[in-house]
C-alpha cells in the first residue's frame, strides 16, 4: 500500500505528472522545532538536474508545509507536505499508449489495476519518493537531537566499479577447503563507515566519497549516457549511535524492516546487512562477533560482521547495509519488443531519464533508514515506559534480568584515589 510504519506513519501520494506529490506524516512527537529548510535540504539532494549525470528535468522540488506545525513547532497532529510538479512533458510518453516499456511497470500496473497513468510511470516513478524523503528528514531531525543518530549513505559501486575493499569483495582464498578469511571490511573501509559525512559524499557528483573511484564512476555513467543506455550500482548506508534494543521479533526484526523499506524504493533489486552474502562463505568460528567491554562500560563487539543487529534487535554497534539498484529501465536506445496487442515492434523511449539512479537515490536510502529507526524507537519507548509504571519485580532469578552495568574502565582506580 502507500503507507509505511506503525507509530510513525507515512502515507505518500501523487503520480509523476500530476499536479503535486507529497505525504501525510502521522505520529511525529509534539514540540519538535521544525522548519521547511530542515526538509528542503534533503529534497534538494534528491532533485533532478543536479549535474550532467542525472535527468535534465527541471524541478525545484520546493516543499510547502500544509499542516501540523505552528510557529516552527510540531503540534503532534498530522503533518501534510506538498511539492508541486512543474516541469511536466506528458507528450514524451505517447509511445507507451502502444508499448509497455521493457522492465518497466506499464504492463504490471495494467495487469493489477486494469488501468494505468497515461504518462511517466505514475506511482512507479521515482517522483513518488519525494514524500519519503520529506518525512525521513523530519524523523532524522528528531533522531539526531534526542540520540545523536547519524545516517550517511554513499555510492559504493557503479557497474563493475567498486570502492576498494567493501563488503562485496571475495574471500582471501578461493580454495573451497581453505577457511582462512579476511575481515568482511578492511580497516580502511571500516574507518570510512565510522567517519564519512554527507559533506564528503556531496563533493562528488557521483556521491562516492572515494575520489579516485568517483572519477571512474563518472566516466562510466557518461559512457552509458552517450550510448543512450543506462547502468546500475549500489549504495552503502551507515547508521551510527543507534540505541540498542530496537526491533520487534519475530516478523518485524530490525533488519527485516530495513529490507522492507529499502526494497520498496524504485529500481532496487538487492539488500545486504552486515557481512551479507559474504558471510555465507565464512565458518561460524570466524564470523561470530565476540563481546568486549567498551571504555564507557557497556558491552560491544570486537568485530561487526552482524552489521549492528543480532536476533533482529539492534546491539548498539554501527548498522551498515548495502542496497542494489538495477540499471534504469527507460532508455532512449531502440529496443525490439512487443505492443500490448502482441504485435512485434521497436520502441525508442523519449523523455528525460537518469542514466544511473544511484547518485540521486542516496538521500532516499537515508530517508528510509530514518523512517525505520524512528518507528522502531517509538515502539520501544512505548514498551519501556509502560513497563516502568509497574511495581518492581524482585522474585526473578538474576539470570533473567540485565546485570548491573559494568563500571567504565579506570573508574575503580579513580574512586580509590579519591
Amino acid at each position: 500500500m502507500s503507507t509505511f510504519g506503525h507509530l510513525f506513519r507515512v502515507t505518500t501520494y501523487g503520480e509523476s505528472h500530476c499536479a503535486s506529490v507529497g505525504c501525510i506524516l502521522d505520529g511525529c512527537p509534539p514540540g519538535l522545532q521544525l522548519s521547511a529548510t530542515d526538509i528542503q535540504t534533503q529534497l534538494s539532494r534528491r532533485r533532478p538536474g543536479q549535474s550532467n549525470l542525472t535527468t535534465p528535468r527541471d524541478e525545484k522540488d520546493l516543499v510547502y508545509i500544509q499542516s501540523g506545525i505552528e510557529h516552527g513547532v510540531t503540534l503532534g497532529t498530522p503533518i501534510a507536505l506538498l511539492v508541486k510538479n512543474e516541469d511536466q512533458r506528458p507528450k514524451d510518453y505517447s509511445e507507451t499508449d502502444l508499448y509497455p516499456r521493457p522492465s518497466h511497470a506499464d504492463y504490471t500496473y495494467l495487469e493489477k489495476y486494469g488501468i494505468k497513468a497515461s504518462s511517466g510511470g505514475g506511482r512507479s516513478s521515482a517522483r513518488e519518493t519525494i514524500g519519503r524523503v520529506a518525512a525521513g528528514a523530519i524523523a532524522e531531525l528528531y533522531l539526531k537531537q534526542v540520540h545523536g543518530v547519524e545516517i550517511v549513505a554513499f555510492v559504493s559501486s557503479v557497474g563493475k566499479i567498486n570502492i576498494p575493499a567493501s563488503v562485496g569483495g571475495r574471500s582471501a582464498s578461493h580454495d573451497e577447503n581453505n577457511d582462512d578469511v579476511e575481515d568482511a571490511l578492511t580497516p580502511e573501509f571500516r574507518q570510512l563507515l565510522a567517519t564519512v559525512t554527507r559533506e564528503a559524499v556531496d563533493k562528488q557528483p557521483t556521491r562516492c566519497p572515494h575520489p579516485e573511484t568517483a572519477e571512474r564512476m563518472t566516466k562510466r555513467i557518461i559512457r552509458a549516457k552517450d550510448a543512450h543506455d543506462s547502468i546500475g550500482g549500489t549504495i552503502t548506508c551507515v547508521m551510527r549511535n543507534v540505541p540498542p534494543g530496537l526491533g520487534e521479533p519475530v516478523f518485524d526484526k530490525f533488519e527485516a524492516m530495513l529490507a522492507h523499506a529499502m526494497l520498496s524504493i524504485p529500481a532496487t533489486k538487492a539488500f545486504e546487512i552486515g557481512s551479507g552474502f559474504r558471510g555465507t562463505e565464512v565458518p561460524g568460528s570466524k564470523h561470530n562477533d565476540a563481546f568486549v567491554v567498551r571504555p564507557d562500560g557497556r558491552l560491544g563487539t570486537a568485530t561487526n560482521w552482524s552489521g549492528g543487529v543480532q536476533g533482529g534487535i539492534t546491539n548498539g554497534e554501527d548498522i551498515y547495509v548495502r542496497v542494489g539498484f538495477k540499471s534504469p529501465a527507460t532508455i532512449s536506445r531502440a529496443q525490439a519488443t512487443a505492443q500490448y496487442d502482441g504485435t512485434a515492434g521497436e520502441l525508442a523511449a523519449r523523455g528525460r531519464h537518469d542514466p544511473c539512479v544511484v547518485p540521486r537515490a542516496v538521500p532516499i536510502v537515508e530517508a528510509m533508514a530514518a523512517l525505520v529507526l524512528m518507528d522502531a524507537l517509538l515502539i520501544q519507548n512505548a514498551r519501556t515506559h509502560t513497563a516502568s509504571l509497574l511495581p518492581p519485580i524482585t522474585t526473578l532469578p538474576p539470570t533473567m534480568i540485565m546485570p548491573p552495568k559494568l563500571k567504565p574502565a579506570g573508574a575503580a582506580e579513580k574512586q580509590e584515589e579519591a
